[in-house]
């Protein structure tokens, strides 16, 4: 599987609070924008996997609402976590 627990845990300890704290809006991100990137490169050599897209863009609209949350919260986490995850251009 692509997605161990030793990763999970290294994108909540380096975006989030802690390893143990999964809730935390940064770690989500990184973990959904880490998620979509695999998806994205999987979409490329499978065009017709109409379900793996549709599983790809719920990610997006997540991430999405996630990062608005965070815009709205705390400006300041929301632009260090944008550019450490080089999200826009």
């Amino acid at each position: 599987m692509y997605l161990t627990a030793e990763k999970k845990q290294e994108f909540f300890s380096t975006y989030g609070k802690s390893a143990k704290d999964t809730g935390s809006t940064e770690g989500q991100i990184a973990m959904f924008s880490y998620k979509i990137n695999h998806l994205t490169e999987h979409m490329k050599n499978n065009k017709k996997d109409v379900g793996t897209q549709r599983s790809l863009l719920q990610m997006v609209g997540k991430r999405r609402n996630l990062l608005a949350y965070l815009k709205k919260q705390d400006i300041e986490k929301y632009r260090e976590l944008i550019k450490a995850l080089n999200l826009r251009k």
